[in-house]
Formats: structure tokens, sequence, C-alpha cells
């Protein structure tokens, strides 16, 4: 998977030691030890004298320079978003010197530190919230979760439930990082069913904007997105007629309340289910669901309390 990125030293190591399909994330920070992160524990990688493998600056320089396929150039304009997206939705978080014009920022040098974010592609996540998403209709929903606790995870499994269950629905995916479905020469690398068109690597303005006009998507199915600069999308999206599947950072349903623009959305009930996630059990752990009015109609702690 990592394998044409990682030095082959590292990669032997981190092969050696643990399995890919449990890796989550990768961390190498300049002069500290190469973190590997397999289901919410960490670890340090050792090498084969049982010393913890101290990251170096060309370690990174390395990686970084064959994730842009050599042309830091040609990847710039993600760079400057602090990411790479490689193949199979790979997402590679960067941190470096910011180099600005004015206000703008121009491109990221000297790298100090990068993480490498593994998607997963779980199988039915989705079902236990399943039919409190879908009814009549596909309803308006916002996932809700603090980084890394399975967003995507859920809504890429939710799109091949849809499809699965031959809820017969077009589905526009406004991909803007590539990272649901990982497209490479125009192909998707994970599997979402036969019902989805693809929008990658482009504004979510653009997404909903073009494709409500050319691809007559029923479902518009999109990631982290910003209340602040997302939600005329979305708006005009429902208004159309077309149901909205998005995901959120926020930690719980009351820090969801804190951010700008939400008592909006829920005094125009733009949304009529919200989705909290964590990882207590793992990434993707369903916590509760709420209905439009906040009200919560699923409960983990009732449910495993037998309440």
């Amino acid at each position: 998977m990592l394998k044409d990125y990682l030095d082959r030293d590292i990669y032997n190591l981190i092969t050696k030691s643990f399995s890919f399909s449990d890796i989550t994330e990768i961390r190498m920070r300049v002069n500290e030890n190469l973190i590997v992160v397999v289901k919410n524990k960490k670890y340090y990688l050792k090498d084969e004298a049982g010393e913890f493998v101290k990251v170096n600056s060309n370690m990174i320089e390395n990686f970084v320079r064959r994730a842009s396929e050599n042309s830091i150039y040609a990847f710039n304009d993600n760079i400057v978003n602090g990411f790479i997206t490689l193949p199979k939705g790979i997402r590679v978080g960067l941190c470096g010197n910011i180099v600005t014009d004015g206000d703008k920022i121009v491109t990221v040098k000297e790298f100090q530190s990068v993480n490498i974010r593994i998607p997963h592609v779980i199988r039915n996540c989705s079902l236990s919230a399943f039919d409190f998403l879908v009814g009549d209709d596909v309803k308006n929903t916002l996932v809700i979760s603090p980084p890394g606790s399975g967003k995507t995870t859920f809504i890429r499994d939710f799109i091949y439930q849809l499809y699965s269950h031959n809820i017969s629905k077009n589905v526009l995916i406004a991909d803007e990082r590539n990272e649901i479905c990982s497209v490479v020469n125009g192909e998707p690398n994970i599997d979402l069913g036969g019902f989805c068109d693809i929008y990658t690597n482009c504004t979510k303005k653009f997404a909903f904007k073009n494709g409500i006009r050319s691809m007559r998507p029923d479902i518009i199915v999109t990631d982290e997105i910003d209340l602040d600069k997302d939600l005329p999308s979305i708006i005009e999206a429902i208004n159309c007629g077309v149901n909205v599947i998005a995901t959120i950072h926020a930690k719980d349903i009351n820090q969801l309340k804190k951010k700008n623009n939400f008592d909006k959305v829920l005094d125009e009930k733009y949304f009529s289910r919200f989705v909290v996630l964590s990882s207590d059990e793992g990434p993707g752990t369903l916590t509760n669901i709420y209905d439009e009015k906040l009200n919560c109609i699923f409960c983990r702690w009732i449910w495993l309390n037998g309440y």
C-alpha cells in the first residue's frame, strides 16, 4: 500500500511488526520516534536491533517527494491546504514552513512532520443507523465526530448500503479531498456500488452547483463541511429537492451547537438526522442519533444498559 512511498527499510520494518489492515496512522516527526497507530494504540517502531526508529528530515523529504510524484509544484494546490491524497484514499497531512505572499499561502517547504492516515472499508458499519436514516426517503443527515473517529468510513458504507438495499437513488459524491472514493486515473479505488457519480479535487460549491444542474442527483454526499462556507450550497441543494448526507468535526452534539450557523441549521430544520460517532469501541462507534429537534432517538448508553 505504501511500498512506493516510504523508505524501503522503514516499510520493511513496519510490515514485519504490523499489518496494514490494522494500521490507521503512521506519524513521522523530525528528530522524534516514528509512531505507528493500530486501533487507537500508539507504538514506537523498532529497528532490527530493537532500538526506536528516529525520524530525520531526509525520511520526510523522500516521502513527500515520492507522494507528490517528484513534482511538488503539481501537487501545490493540495499542499497549501495541508495534505496530499494517495491512492486508496490515504491522506497525508503535512506540516512545515509556510511561504506566504501577503495574505496568500504560496507553498509549504522544509516539511517537519507527516501524518499518514490509512482508511479502511468496513462493510456494514452503518447498518445499526441505517433504518433511522432511511424511511420513505433518505433523510438529510449530518454525521458528527472528532477527527479520525470514522465519519468517512461511515458514509462510504452508507452509500454502499443504499446500493445493496437496491435503493436506486442517483448519488453525487462531492469528494473535495479524494478520500471517499480515491479516484485514480478516472477509476474509483473504493467500491461504493453502482449508483454514484463523483467529483474529486474540487470545492463543494462547484460540485453542488454543477452537479445539481448536470447530473440530476437525488442525494449529494460530502465530507467535512464548514458551516460558514458550505451551508449556502447545502441549502440550495435541499431547496432543489436534493437530499444531503454530510460530515462535520465535533466531539458531540453540545460542541456542534456552538458552531457558527448551527442555530440556523436547527431553526430551519435543514437536517433531520444527526449521527454522533466516537472511538469508544474503535472508530465509527455509533453513540447517538438525534432528530431535527435534537431529541435523542438512539442513545448508546441506554441501549448498553438495556433501558
